[in-house]
């Protein structure tokens, strides 16, 4: 499959399916694959030890059991561990625990709580942004700690993050604006807070919204058993200048979210605040540039890979896409790497495929439109010829040495006139298809069909070093096919039929001919005409195939004839020598009956 579009065409279907392929990416069908090659990146990237000084205190399992209490735990017991905590002197601890409702166990346990968070007097809570939907429309509350618990705390901020469509959570919200005022996240206020005691930190991004930098799967940051530290089997000054993270990692709780780490295994709250707290701080939030950039790549693979499947073949339009999709591959996940840079990396091999695809569809088509047209007059062998040298570069009309042939029945029209329309149909299809068979066995080209006569080609569309031997053969086996057909006809009730064949070789202007409504496959020239006029003395010279001086020359000492004399033929002021072909040159005996094997190409 080889043949050109054409630049207008191939235009015209890169801007189409360039615009296909952008509005697939505006419209958001292309995200999720490119949220999981954003998940892909992480896993290649690999793990990367923590950078900043962050601890987590787990509420594990362990604890739950070592400790055996139910949830909630007594909100004094969350006192003593700030407690113990504090004597470590931390940075700042972040109690990622909701404290919005009052203690089970009565004010004394909420008044424990505040007063150990008083005391501490670091403590960043926890809140959480709530909608519920109504009658008046969509309501949103935010659930702050207890008015008693957060008045000695340093702050609160909300702790929602942003799953994405699959639930996956890869960023977090810095700032939201409630009522009147503008909030901040609990990482954002930890990051703050590690900022103004001195802690080397990046400034916070500008982007409402930055992508977390995940550093690895659930573990990848030292963690501490809960329990471990109320019983005192941690030394406090493990927490010294750190920051202290404090929440639940049992599934019980539920408070977990697959990550690009985790995968559908989910990470603790806690984890993923611990993973948003070292982005922020480190300054390596991942930055995706405009989402405008996947319609934009994403036309342009569609563009480019029309482009290259419309001037190459296939296999090798393949491989250079392949190589354009890994290029763009390199690229992105180069970016990720270095520049903590999310470079959208689905568009552009959705857009190639939808480009590549569209044009080898075209491409294929346009070949069975092509390859119907052409097996009008070409074999099989010559229609792949064609084919492969790009379809209308081979047919292009140019001066060629060609042998051209002409054959006609004798005694149709008298046949017709004694049968029915329907009848003369069949016997000449008939004939013409074992007529066209024998041109196309000896790589000659039908130009077109006369009624009961046919014009062959030999020598063009392509060269044929022996195209003078090939339309002689085919000749003498035409003979053959009528001798056969005439046997059959005689047993319908008609009379014997013969065949006229005039052969002549010189130049001709060959190639596809016509108006720019219809085009044909055709050869202009003397050559034609002096053929055509060979064929009309067949029938005058008794001799069933006529050759021209020129073709002699050519087949000399291939086929057995005889000289006919020099004789002028109608339209043409010279005289041409003819010669009559009676076989080939080996036979000397009768030809072998039309149904026995023959392989007169063999026979020199």
């Amino acid at each position: 499959m080889r043949l050109r579009l054409g630049a207008a065409r191939t235009w015209g279907l890169a801007a189409g399916v360039g615009a296909l392929a952008g509005i697939l990416a505006l419209s958001g069908a292309l995200e999720f694959l490119e949220l999981k090659s954003l998940d892909l990146r992480f896993r290649l990237r690999g793990p990367r030890p923590a950078a900043s000084p962050i601890v987590i205190v787990a509420i594990d399992e362990d604890s739950f059991d070592e400790l055996d209490l139910s949830w909630p735990f007594p909100r004094a017991l969350h006192g003593d561990l700030l407690d113990r905590i504090g004597q470590g002197r931390p940075i700042a601890i972040g109690l990622d625990i909701m404290f919005a409702e009052p203690s089970l166990l009565g004010p004394d346990d909420d008044r424990a709580l505040a007063e150990a968070i008083a005391r501490t007097d670091n403590v960043v809570l926890a809140a959480a942004f709530t909608a519920t939907e109504g009658d008046l429309g969509r309501r949103e509350d935010l659930n702050p700690p207890l008015p008693e618990v957060r008045a000695g705390a340093a702050a609160f901020g909300f702790v929602n993050l942003t799953p994405d469509r699959d639930a996956f959570v890869r960023s977090g919200p810095l700032r939201r604006r409630y009522q009147e005022s503008v909030r901040e996240s609990f990482s954002l206020t930890l990051h703050r807070l590690a900022r103004e005691a001195g802690l080397a930190a990046h400034p916070a991004p500008a982007a409402d919204e930055p992508g977390i930098n995940f550093r690895g799967p659930a573990g990848t940051f030292p963690t501490v058993p809960y329990y471990q530290v109320l019983r005192g089997e941690v030394p406090p000054e493990i927490f010294r200048d750190r920051l202290v993270l404090v929440g639940a990692t049992t599934p019980v709780l539920h408070d977990e979210f697959p990550t690009p780490f985790s995968g559908h295994t989910r990470m603790p709250g806690v984890e993923i605040q611990a993973n948003f707290l070292e982005t922020l701080l480190q300054g390596r939030a991942i930055h995706r540039p405009t989402r405008h950039l996947g319609v934009v790549l994403a036309a342009a693979g569609a563009i480019l890979a029309t482009g290259i499947a419309s001037v190459v073949r296939p296999v090798l339009a393949l491989a250079v896409v392949l190589a354009l999709v890994a290029l763009n591959g390199v690229v992105a996940h180069g970016a990720f790497v270095g520049a903590d840079t999310w470079l959208d990396l689905v568009p552009l091999p959705a857009g190639a495929a939808l480009g590549y695809g569209a044009t080898v569809i075209a491409v294929l088509v346009r070949e069975q439109r092509e390859k119907r047209r052409l097996s009008r007059f070409f074999s099989p062998d010559v229609v792949r010829a064609i084919l492969a040298t790009r379809g209308e570069d081979a047919l292009a009309g140019r001066r060629r040495r060609i042998t051209v042939l002409f054959s006609d029945i004798r005694g149709f029209t008298t046949l017709s006139e004694r049968l029915e329309p329907e009848e003369v149909v069949g016997l000449l299809r008939e004939y013409l298809t074992a007529a066209t068979a024998i041109v196309f066995r000896h790589g000659g080209s039908v130009d077109k069909y006369m009624g009961d006569a046919i014009m062959a080609l030999y020598g063009a569309p392509f060269d044929q070093p022996d195209h003078a031997a090939r339309a002689v053969r085919t000749g003498l086996e035409l003979q053959e096919c009528v001798q056969a057909l005439s046997a059959q006809w005689i047993a319908r009730g008609g009379e014997a039929l013969r065949s006229g064949v005039g052969i002549h070789t010189g130049d001709a202007i060959v190639g596809a001919m016509g108006s720019s409504q219809r085009l044909e496959f055709t050869a202009i020239g003397d050559t034609v005409n002096v053929a055509s006029r060979l064929e009309g003395l067949t029938k005058d010279l008794g001799a069933p195939v006529i050759i021209s001086q020129t073709t002699h020359e050519e087949v000399a000492g291939l086929f057995q004839a005889r000289s006919l004399g020099s004789m002028r033929v109608r339209g043409r002021e010279l005289a041409v020598d003819l010669y009559a072909v009676e076989g080939s040159e080996a036979r000397r005996e009768p030809r072998v009956a039309p149904d026995a094997e023959m392989r007169i190409e063999d026979e020199k």
